[in-house]
């Protein structure tokens, strides 16, 4: 798509850092440079201020994904592509099938009501749950590495959804102040939420999480 767009040698694509690389891996083969800017930190997704704040006269385009089933400010995002003139291409997600999206919120909403000592996911705008994304308090990812071995410990699967983010691996390093990819990156941990989980499952998951509420810093 960039490519077919005229993005090629010389133009910048602003993109997420707070993800895969398999995004700045694209624009770096249709020839351009991928320039990251910071996320939102409710939606995971592009931040429009960040984003705005990254444009130079050689940005051609933003490359906007749709994080863990909540999509973007996309609104917003397109007002700045109109703005500078820019393309704004969109990136989902593999889609969570239709028939289990309201099981999934379902088990969110339990999870909403019942966990305690993280931080919930916001719900807004049609969140799918492709992921339960909670944040874990305390001194960052050695706090949250600690927690997530506590609770598989206990029998709960569970992931860092972004361990490290795209402008710290070597073939993207970039001197570059992301302050909330940083932070979620180093908070954040994917507790089970689909459809296939029983009751005692969801349970299962509340125990052993709340188990080690006491260990943590209040979340806010």
């Amino acid at each position: 798509m960039l490519r077919a767009a005229g993005v090629g040698v010389g133009d910048e694509v602003v993109v997420p850092a707070f993800g895969n690389s398999e995004v700045a891996g694209a624009v770096a083969f249709a020839g351009a440079l991928p320039v990251f800017a910071d996320i939102d930190p409710l939606t995971y997704c592009l931040d429009p201020g960040s984003v705005e704040a990254a444009i130079t006269p050689r940005t051609a385009a933003v490359v906007v994904v749709h994080r863990f089933g909540r999509p973007a400010d996309i609104a917003r995002l397109h007002g700045v592509g109109q703005r500078h003139g820019l393309l704004v291409l969109e990136q989902g997600e593999s889609e969570v099938p239709y028939d289990e999206v309201a099981q999934r919120r379902e088990r969110a909403a339990y999870l909403d009501a019942k966990l305690r000592g993280v931080r919930t996911p916001d719900g807004g705008d049609g969140h799918t749950y492709q992921q339960y994304v909670v944040r874990v308090p305390g001194n960052g990812r050695p706090d949250r590495d600690a927690f997530a071995r506590a609770v598989r410990a206990r029998g709960v699967e569970c992931r860092v959804p972004v361990k490290t983010p795209v402008h710290r691996l070597p073939e993207f390093r970039r001197c570059v102040s992301l302050p909330e990819t940083e932070r979620a990156a180093d908070e954040t941990l994917a507790l089970p939420v689909d459809a296939a989980l029983t009751k005692r499952d969801m349970q299962r998951i509340v125990g052993a999480c709340n188990a080690l509420g006491g260990l943590l810093q209040p979340a806010f």
